[in-house]
Formats: structure tokens, sequence, C-alpha cells
């Protein structure tokens, strides 16, 4: 439902932030690693996440969208709801988390409070292959001005194909083209081929 709320930092504990939006204040719910990203900025933008339930809406807020999209995978693992989430992610960086699940490391994924043992194997059975497929840079924030071979690997990833062969393709689709190509003309071809 929200993509970010951008506005002005009104209050911040390593627990959650109010962000002031055009009148509003919005109370979101953060990790340490979104804390410590924020510094002492008096505005501040949010990748934001609606949690609704019966007895409530929650907001949870995170400093970039690889942020947020771990979180997401987190979530969607059975029995790691977002306050489990959160905690994950204030307790080790999310490259280390990350890292931790590619390699099927259960021991520092179980050194998380709330992650026992059978949690610990359930995230990493449900969530190594898709991170795998995602590749290692998934948490490296992409810059501003991209180029549309990035646009188009970005949405082909988000499609569900694996970065490696993605980017093998739309190499060689460049190199087959003479005249430019859009990022839509590009997705097409590069489809045919995958």
């Amino acid at each position: 439902m929200y993509a970010y709320i951008d506005g002005k930092l009104a209050f911040k504990s390593p627990a959650y932030v109010v962000i002031d939006a055009g009148g509003v204040g919005y109370h979101i719910n953060i990790s340490l690693n979104t804390f410590s990203k924020l510094g002492d900025a008096e505005r501040c933008k949010l990748f934001v996440w609606l949690h609704v339930k019966e007895d409530g809406h929650t907001l949870y807020g995170f400093a970039d969208e690889s942020e947020k999209r771990l979180f997401l995978h987190l979530i969607s693992v059975s029995g790691i709801g977002p306050n489990t989430g959160r905690m994950m992610l204030s307790s080790i960086t999310p490259e280390e988390i990350q890292t931790a699940i590619v390699k099927g490391n259960v021991t520092q994924i179980q050194r998380i409070k709330g992650i026992g043992p059978k949690s610990a194997q359930r995230v990493i059975l449900e969530l190594q292959d898709k991170l795998r497929k995602e590749g290692p840079d998934t948490l490296i924030s992409m810059p501003a001005n991209n180029t549309v071979k990035d646009e188009a690997l970005s949405a082909l990833v988000m499609l569900g194909f694996a970065r490696n062969a993605a980017e093998k393709v739309l190499d060689a689709e460049i190199g087959k083209n003479t005249e430019t190509l859009t990022v839509e003309q590009l997705i097409k071809s590069a489809l045919k081929s995958l």
C-alpha cells in the first residue's frame, strides 16, 4: 500500500521513529540497522511495509529497499512474523543474514534472539535458493541513474530469473543489436532467449 514515507523526523528511538509527512505523524517501527543509518538528519525517507491484522495496522520502516526486500523474504517463512524479522535485522546486519542463509550457517542464525534450531533450519531451507538466485549484490543499493541494462536486469530478476543467466542473455542481446534499445525492447528480446 505504501512504498515510502518522506518527511521531517519528529522523534527517533532505536525501536521506532515518528515522521511528520504532510501534517500527519507516522509511527514506524524500525530495526537497529535502520536506526544507525538515520544518523542526525532532520529529514528522512523510509521504505515502509504495512502489516494489517485484526487489532491494528503497523508500519515497518527500512533505510533502503534492499533491507525491506530481505525483511519480506524473512517474514515469508512460516513461524517468522514481522517482529521476529525486525529482531533478526537488529541482531546482525542484512549482509550477514544473507550470507548466513546462502552458506547454510545455522549456528549464526540460531544466535539471534527468538530463533531456535528448527526456525533457523526452516529459514535456510526456504530462502537459500531464493537468495542465491538473486545474487550477493541485491543488498547493495542501486544507483539512482540506472542504465537500460541495469533496469532490464532488475526486472528479469524480479520476474524470477537467475541473475547470472539474465545478465548473460542481456549482454548477448545488447551485442546483437546495433541500435539503442529501450528497456522494454531489451526485456522482450531477452525473454525470448531465457
